[in-house]
């Protein structure tokens, strides 16, 4: 890549600012031009300066103006910019109003770096700025999904669920090593261990197994599903929910 991408970071988290300038200072292709702690001085920026950042990196709880009321803004002046929410917030209502906006991709704290740099170049390498009616984001696709199924945000599980769907997205050929290759690069990401991500899964399909949209199970997983019947192995479920995702490349988010 010929030209760098330049970054504006906003989050009031310093740590966590300084750790991706830190980071990305002696990258080949990123450059982080500027670092904002609050909305305000994040909006001035970004409406004075647009020909300095090709891409945000923003929170959407900053103090001042919030994250929605920076998008609402930049929808408002047309300027259409590639956007990475990072965030641990992570409410139905605020993913879906996230939607509406020129988001690429919604990614729930912690974040890791090596996570953050492949979302940035998998971005920069695309043809096109994303188009603002249509959200291709594996992510905030598939948190939306789990929260539609029932399942709970706040249990293990849903994020390491989470995690093994969009590696089988990425790479379909996983289907047959979930427990070789996904269960512990998962369980290496969280700091624990194989067996523990596979009972946290099992478990996190149990709970939106019970509790989720009968019709919404019947469209992913077929006319088969019945309440009575057994639920879906971990790997029948993620690979299910992977390959629809691959199938509706272009997602739209209501």
């Amino acid at each position: 890549m010929e030209k760098k991408v330049n970054l504006l970071v906003v989050d009031d988290n310093v740590g966590l600012t300084s750790n991706i300038k830190q980071y990305f200072s002696s990258h080949s292709s990123i450059k982080v031009v500027n670092t904002c702690s609050s909305g305000k001085d994040a909006l001035d920026f970004m409406l004075n300066y647009p020909d300095k950042y090709d891409m945000i990196l923003m929170d959407i709880l900053i103090p001042g103006i919030d994250g929605l009321e920076i998008l609402e803004e930049l929808k408002a002046k047309d300027i259409i910019k590639q956007i990475i929410i990072m965030s641990s917030y992570k409410k139905d209502y605020t993913i879906k109003k996230v939607a509406a906006y020129n988001v690429s991709y919604y990614m729930l704290k912690p974040i890791s770096m090596e996570s953050l740099e492949k979302r940035i170049m998998d971005l920069s390498n695309e043809e096109d700025i994303v188009d603002e009616e249509v959200i291709d984001n594996v992510t905030l696709a598939v948190s939306n999904l789990l929260h539609s199924l029932g399942m709970p945000s706040h249990i293990k599980g849903y994020q390491y669920i989470r995690e093994s769907i969009m590696m089988m997205y990425d790479n379909p050929s996983m289907v047959g090593g979930i427990t070789k290759e996904i269960y512990p690069e998962i369980a290496e990401k969280f700091d624990t261990t194989s067996s523990r991500v596979e009972r946290a899964i099992r478990h996190a399909i149990e709970v939106s197994w019970n509790r989720g949209d009968y019709d919404l199970m019947e469209e992913i997983f077929g006319n088969s599903v019945d309440y009575d019947r057994a639920k879906p192995t971990n790997s029948e479920f993620i690979a299910t929910i992977a390959d629809k995702l691959r199938v509706d490349k272009k997602l739209i988010m209501a």
